[in-house]
């Protein structure tokens, strides 16, 4: 067995004591969150039918897939969750009260190149709202996510959402360079969401590309790239058809936000698509202001995914919170806890004589709910304490000799100093 295989596969982690309580703090947080905005909590398999994940997903994603073939199955690791939740929705449809509030902390994998904030695998913090149409669930989850950056102490002008609609840029294009060719739509938005990373002219260059799937003029492609930089929705509103149904939304959900309190972390950026193919009409993006790392969150609306499975068509909009950004962010600003183990108490039997009343004493604080460490084995006295003293255990229980004749275990509080002698439990 070579060194490498005795590794953890790249861009995954192993999560020690100290890590896994700062992971399970981040949790607790998300699900606290959830709890005030009445989610239920919900989980699916890890493992899915590969097809789940390529029919409506996006180019990008499926070239990401870790994927196989087991007994004539096509399998696929879930790359996110939205399509597990909405094949759950599928399945009990008939009978679901809508609108639903449903949340999900599931383990993802993507075969991607990493970079800072970005693994193949990764948790993530998921809300959905299922059957509500108008934008009062966008502003709901949008909202969540505020508050739960106020949780953990991030300042609030280190992180703003950028807000656009799909709808309103299929409007617009439908009334202009793709009016002849509306069924190029899908493409286009593969092509555009690689902005940030190729700039306006790789991305003109993609749309004109006489081999690609999209075709446009050289003139057409520039409108494209134009639009895409407005950061003022009422400017691009101007270009969109008269009573766009889509930009009263949008103008809606920042009057919502507003309300919420929340109006002055939101700004309209028209670049912002997502990258999944099903997100149907508000999209959104949470990102720090210092632009420093990839995007924290996003997620959107997709009222057509339930009927990609076969479904009803139920309005949807949710969003994916990943754990590996937020974690960055939290540790440059010196926010995450620093993950120390705590306990209760020490119980320490000074020899094999007094173990059984020590087993007394540790069963019956446990019983209590207590955190205890019954120490095993025969250390020196001086070495449990110091063991005590690092796991920041608040007393240590001590039997000796001397105490198991008295029938008393010995309390020190490690804090104080202070000893104190009890009846030793039957």
């Amino acid at each position: 067995m070579s060194k490498n295989d005795l590794q953890a596969p790249r861009g995954t982690r192993d999560f020690y004591p100290e890590e896994l309580r700062q992971r399970e703090w981040l949790f607790g947080c998300f699900r606290e969150i959830g709890r005030r905005y009445g989610f239920e909590e919900v989980d699916a398999p890890v493992l899915e039918h590969e097809e789940l994940f390529t029919r409506k997903a996006g180019e990008e994603i499926v070239g990401q897939l870790y994927h196989f073939e087991l007994h004539g199955r096509r399998l696929a690791l879930r790359p996110e969750m939205t399509p597990s939740i909405a094949r759950m929705v599928r399945a009990r449809a008939g009978s679901l009260r809508l609108p639903l509030r449903w949340m999900s902390l599931p383990q993802c994998w993507r075969y991607e190149r990493m970079t800072r904030g970005r693994r193949r695998e990764h948790y993530q913090w998921n809300m959905d709202i299922w059957g509500e149409a108008s934008v009062t669930a966008e502003a709901e989850l949008i909202s969540a996510v505020f508050d739960l950056l106020d949780r953990v102490d991030v300042p609030r002008d280190d992180v703003k959402v950028r807000l656009s609609s799909r709808a309103l840029l299929e409007e617009t294009l439908r009334g202009t360079v793709l009016r002849d060719r509306p069924e190029r739509f899908a493409a286009l938005c593969v092509v555009i969401d690689k902005l940030d990373k190729i700039g306006g002219g790789g991305v003109a260059d993609l749309l004109t590309a006489t081999s690609g799937a999209v075709g446009l003029e050289a003139s057409d492609a520039k409108f494209v790239v134009e639009w895409l930089g407005h950061r003022n929705l009422a400017d691009a509103v101007r270009q969109a058809p008269s009573g766009s149904a889509a930009a009263e939304e949008l103008s809606r959900l920042f009057d919502l936000l507003e309300a919420y309190g929340h109006g002055d972390r939101v700004v309209f950026d028209a670049s912002v698509v997502r990258g999944l193919a099903y997100y149907t009409g508000v999209v959104f993006e949470v990102f720090d202001t210092a632009r420093e790392l990839r995007a924290i969150c996003g997620g959107g609306r997709y009222d057509g995914l339930l009927e990609t499975l076969g479904g009803p068509r139920i309005p949807a909009a949710g969003f994916g919170f990943g754990d590996a950004v937020i974690a960055e962010l939290l540790s440059d600003r010196g926010l995450l806890p620093d993950g120390a183990r705590s306990l209760d108490a020490v119980v320490f039997p000074f020899g094999d004589e007094q173990r059984a009343a020590a087993v007394a004493v540790a069963g019956a604080l446990r019983a209590r709910g207590q955190s205890v460490d019954l120490v095993l084995g025969r250390p020196k006295l001086k070495r449990v304490l110091a063991d005590a003293d690092r796991a920041n255990a608040a007393c240590v229980y001590l039997i000796g000799p001397d105490e198991l004749t008295r029938g008393e275990v010995l309390i020190r509080d490690l804090a104080t100093g202070e000893q104190r002698t009890e009846t030793l439990p039957d």
